[in-house]
């Protein structure tokens, strides 16, 4: 069995649509420097390898079978990005920010929780993996084949966001002012409170 390689291309397109990981991952690093959105970034990585771990051996499929364990867990995912997103607008309501430092900038393993919550508490993951991989991976293929391209999303998934990291980053003297990061703020705080609208829509 050999890895499918049309299953790379769809991989990367669905990598570049933004979702609510990647407005995370860009407000944290604007918000707290490159290091912080690189905590982040490993923390959505990290979630996303482990959902593609329980689709591999097939414990994802019982979990969504199970409708009262996969609706739990989709009411932490909603509730979850609406505390993001509220604290995104009340910090861009407030518009209290000062310059970063060491002595004030958060901890790295609170950007990593944040980036793995926000993936983790997404079953939508779940649902995505079981009805794509079966397109590209025979049924009776060796449970590290279906790892294999379960891991792909993630892998690119961290090369794109650290890009993204570096150029937010690179570009983070810009986002000084208070006007900018407001905006910013709202942006991001407006995108999360939509996602979980949108997934309040769908439970």
């Amino acid at each position: 069995m050999t890895y499918s390689w049309p299953f790379l291309a769809v991989a990367v397109v669905l990598v570049l649509t933004p979702g609510a990981d990647f407005a995370l991952i860009a407000r944290n690093t604007v918000s707290d420097g490159h290091r912080f959105g690189i905590a982040t970034t490993f923390g959505v990585s990290s979630a996303a390898a482990f959902q593609g771990l329980l689709v591999s051996f097939g414990i994802a499929s019982v979990i969504i079978r199970v409708h009262p364990i996969f609706l739990t867990i989709k009411w932490l995912g909603i509730a979850y990005l609406a505390w993001l997103g509220c604290s995104m607008l009340l910090s861009a309501a407030r518009g209290h920010y000062a310059a970063a430092s060491t002595e004030t900038r958060p901890a790295l393993r609170s950007g990593y929780r944040q980036g793995f919550l926000c993936n983790a508490t997404n079953p939508k993951m779940f649902v995505f993996y079981l009805s794509l991989l079966p397109q590209f991976v025979p049924p009776r293929a060796p449970w590290w084949v279906w790892l294999l391209h379960a891991w792909t999303l993630p892998l690119i998934g961290t090369l794109w966001c650290l890009l993204v990291v570096a150029f937010v980053g690179s570009l983070r003297q810009q986002f000084e002012r208070r006007t900018v990061r407001r905006t910013i703020d709202t942006a991001a705080g407006v995108v999360m409170l939509g996602f979980c609208s949108k997934l309040a829509h769908e439970a």
